[in-house]
């Protein structure tokens, strides 16, 4: 995989490389780490009350009276 930054991006990424004293690809690396990993739990969230929301919709519903 070829990554392609602009070079406002490569530009950020570099300084922040720079201030952690790490690689850019370190960096970016965790960075994409940090992304899925964000989304994938955001993903799980969101399928489980899809699931479970119509269960206790009633109840809910009452609470909010």
């Amino acid at each position: 995989m070829t990554l392609r930054l602009d070079d406002a991006e490569a530009a950020a990424l570099r300084k922040r490389a720079d201030l952690e004293e790490r690689s850019m690809q370190d960096v970016a690396r965790a960075a994409i780490r940090e992304y899925v990993e964000q989304h994938s739990r955001s993903d799980l969230i969101d399928g489980i009350l899809d699931r479970e929301l119509p269960r206790y919709a009633e109840a809910l519903e009452q609470l909010g009276k």
